[in-house]
C-alpha cells in the first residue's frame, strides 16, 4: 500500500510548464530532461513495487532532515520486521567503477551514487534512533531501472539491483509472509509527517510572465487546445476537456510559476490566451476561491 503516493515534483512541473511556454536555455533543457528521465525511472520501479504480495508501506519521494542535513530517499519500503530503502538511477549507457570513482567510458566523472546511498542509508538510521526511537533492520538497494546500462567492474557485494535482477527480488520479497502490524502504520505516519516540500535542490531559472506563451495546454500531448461553447478540445489527439477543469489547470499552473502575483480575472483569462471569456474565467474563480475585495481590485485566494 502506497502510504506516501508519488506526486510529480514542483519543480518538474515548473519546468514542464516552462518548456512548453518558452525556450530553455541549453543547459536548462538538459537539468529538465534528466529530471524527467529519472521521474520516468521512479514511476517505472512504482509499477514494479506494486507487484509486492507480503503486506507492508510504501512511501515514495521523501524529502528529510537529520541533524541540520536534508536528505532525499526515492522510495522507502516498510514490511513488519525491517525496511528496504532505495536509491534509484535510470542511467543509460556505459559506466566504469574504479575504487570509489565512477565514470563514463567516455572518463567523465559522475557522482557516486553507491556515496549518495550511504549517506541517506545513515542520515535515516539516525533519524529512526535518535528522534523516532526506533531500531529495525534497513536494507539498502541501488536501483538501476533501464535494462540499456550496463556497469563494469561492479562486485557481487555491492547493494545493487539491475534492471535484469528486479523481478527475481520482488519475487525473493513476496516470499515472505508478513502482516503490518499498527505499530509499523505509526512508523509510516510519522516518517510522512516529516517529508518536506520546500526543496533547496530546486535550480532558479530565470523567467518572466512577458516572455512566456499564453493559452490552453493539452494535459495529454502539451499541445495548444482550442476552445468551444463548453468544452476545450486538442487538435493533435483529440483530447476533450472541460472548460472548468481546463481553467483550473492552468489557475494552478500560473499559481505555481508566479506565487506571487494576485488571481484576478483578467490575469487568468490573459493566461489562457483570451482563448475563453472573462465570465467563464470569473464563474470559475468564483467558484473555487473566496474572492477579496469587489471591482477591478478584487481577486481570488484559497
Amino acid at each position: 500500500m502506497f502510504l506516501k503516493p508519488r506526486d510529480v515534483p514542483q519543480e518538474l512541473q515548473k519546468l514542464r510548464s516552462l518548456d512548453m511556454r518558452m525556450r530553455l536555455l541549453p543547459e536548462d533543457k538538459r537539468y529538465y530532461l534528466n529530471l524527467e528521465k529519472g521521474f520516468d525511472g521512479e514511476v517505472a520501479f512504482d509499477a514494479k513495487l506494486v507487484e509486492l504480495k507480503p503486506e507492508c508501506l510504501i512511501l515514495a519521494d521523501l524529502l528529510l532532515e537529520q541533524n541540520f542535513s536534508l536528505f532525499q530517499i526515492d522510495t522507502l519500503v516498510l514490511f513488519k520486521k525491517n525496511i528496504h530503502l532505495f536509491e534509484i538511477k535510470n542511467f543509460e549507457g556505459d559506466f566504469d567503477i574504479k575504487a570509489d570513482h565512477w565514470s563514463l567510458l567516455s572518463g567523465e566523472e559522475i557522482k557516486n551514487p553507491l556515496l549518495q546511498l550511504k549517506r541517506s542509508e545513515s542520515l535515516f538510521r539516525q533519524l529512526l534512533h535518535r528522534h523516532l526511537k526506533i531500531s529495525i533492520p534497513i536494507h539498502p538497494h541501488l536501483v538501476f531501472v533501464n535494462p540499456h546500462f550496463t556497469l563494469y567492474n561492479a562486485t557481487p557485494d555491492m547493494p545493487i539491483l539491475f534492471a535484469s535482477q528486479i523481478d527475481r527480488f520482488i519475487k525473493k520479497l513476496n516470499g515472505n509472509s508478513s502482516k503490518i502490524t499498527q505499530n509499523n502504520i505509526q512508523i509510516g505516519n510519522q516518517l510522512a509527517s516529516r517529508h518536506r516540500t520546500d526543496s533547496p535542490f530546486s535550480r532558479l531559472l530565470d523567467y518572466n510572465y512577458a516572455q512566456l506563451k499564453k493559452g490552453i495546454v493539452c494535459a495529454w500531448c502539451a499541445s495548444w487546445m482550442i476552445a468551444g461553447e463548453r468544452k476545450m478540445l486538442c487538435n493533435k489527439c483529440g483530447n476533450i476537456e472541460d472548460n472548468e477543469t481546463a481553467i483550473m489547470r492552468h489557475v494552478e499552473e500560473f499559481k505555481a510559476l508566479f506565487p506571487e502575483q494576485k488571481i484576478t480575472t483578467n490575469t487568468i483569462r490573459d493566461w489562457c490566451g483570451d482563448i475563453v471569456s472573462s465570465k467563464k474565467v470569473q464563474r470559475v474563480l468564483a467558484k473555487n476561491f473566496n474572492r477579496v475585495n469587489h471591482g477591478k481590485v478584487s481577486y481570488y485566494i484559497d
